[in-house]
């Protein structure tokens, strides 16, 4: 096979690359993006065509969705393949994701349901997954000067959201509804493994919330969903951003607890704040060398695990995480992964496997093996490609 392979600069594509290239003769890549974030579609447009003029490719790839990508590739009437690795992708809502042309892949069982009946032929459901030929050979050399500089008893590799959650643009007015969405985010903020932030919105509350903030505008040709942006954009990546410092601040007044993250972390004064991680490089040796890895879900995914689940159990890290309806699916909670559902039961967690080295361990060993042997990324690839019957 032929690919050509859009890029942004997704912390995916590396593996993705990497495990492609054990299935195709060439992948050939289009960069514009990763230099310049502000490239207009038009320059995109005219990237990709001349690509495609001047070589046959199979498929055209990317990680997420870009409509631009899709109309190019069908009027080229070429097949255009995508994972969707995070949540919000605000261009699913795109009329472009009907196109004949897509393969788009979903890594939430709740995405998938919500978008499935747009183009029930092409968009499929394919959770995540590790590439462990490059993670074992990276944890192979680990040296002693790592040991030192990762060891941790707890650690949290990821952004707080304070620097990425526009619902803090909303004004402190005393309306009803700053009022009532404030208690609508305290309410889910205490519910695990269930997201009813969209469906408790009412028509009233999103055209008045509009009317206060500078809102998410859709592209003309797209489904104008406003409570879905208003529950995703706006009120999940506050939810991720106020249980993140919440549940970070209250594990620091107990425990040590080692943060990687380019956030602000003054509010945080009893974390060990190291700056960022270097995701290929670094991330790995964390998970590997940290007694307990903790992962907070961003809100927006509503069902499904997000990549940094894998890439702790693919270091051959032990993960302490949020509840994810889809976890049980794939993991047995206790022998493979552990999970909380309150604050109180992430405390008494951490307090039990800091105690118990051995349970702590086997737990980690146990969902490496799992996850190694049935979903890595490879694995991955061959289902995919096999949903696209190469």
């Amino acid at each position: 096979m032929n690919i050509l392979f859009y890029r942004y600069n997704s912390i995916c594509e590396p593996d993705m690359i990497e495990v492609l290239g054990r299935y195709s003769n060439s992948i050939d890549e289009i960069t514009i993006e990763m230099d310049d974030k502000n490239i207009s579609s038009k320059e995109c447009l005219c990237a990709l065509s001349s690509a495609l003029q001047q070589k046959k490719y199979d498929f055209v790839f990317s990680i997420n969705f870009f409509p631009v990508i899709s109309e190019v590739c069908n009027i080229f009437k070429i097949r255009y393949v995508c994972w969707i690795v995070d949540s919000p992708v605000m261009e699913l809502y795109s009329h472009s994701i009907r196109n004949s042309c897509n393969r788009i892949f979903l890594f939430d069982y709740a995405l998938y349901e919500e978008f499935y009946q747009e183009n029930p032929a092409c968009i499929y459901y394919l959770p995540l997954g590790s590439n462990y030929h490059r993670i074992d050979n990276l944890i192979s050399t680990i040296t002693k000067e790592d040991k030192t500089r990762f060891s941790a008893d707890i650690s949290f590799v990821g952004s707080l959201y304070t620097e990425k959650c526009p619902y803090n643009h909303l004004k402190e007015d005393g309306s009803y509804v700053k009022g009532y969405l404030d208690g609508l985010i305290e309410a889910q903020l205490k519910v695990y493994g269930y997201n009813f932030l969209e469906e408790c919105l009412t028509d009233q509350i999103v055209t008045e919330f509009k009317n206060k903030i500078p809102f998410y505008q859709f592209p003309e040709k797209s489904n104008h969903n406003d409570k879905a942006a208003m529950a995703h954009l706006y009120l999940g990546n506050k939810v991720t951003e106020q249980e993140r410092l919440r549940l970070l601040g209250l594990v620091s007044t107990y425990f040590k607890l080692d943060l990687y993250t380019g956030s602000d972390t003054a509010s945080l004064p009893n974390v060990n704040a190291r700056g960022l991680a270097k995701s290929m490089t670094e991330m790995p040796k964390i998970f590997h060398l940290s007694k307990i890895n903790l992962n907070f879900t961003s809100k927006p995914i509503r069902s499904g695990l997000p990549l940094r689940i894998w890439d702790i159990m693919g270091a051959g890290g032990f993960v302490l995480t949020n509840f994810q309806t889809e976890i049980p699916e794939y993991f047995e909670i206790g022998k493979e992964i552990e999970t909380f559902s309150s604050q109180e039961e992430l405390i008494d967690k951490i307090s039990f496997y800091l105690e118990h080295d051995e349970e702590r361990k086997k737990i980690a060993i146990n969902g490496y093996k799992r996850a190694k042997r049935e979903y890595s990324l490879d694995i991955r690839i061959k289902q995919m490609m096999s949903l696209l019957n190469m």
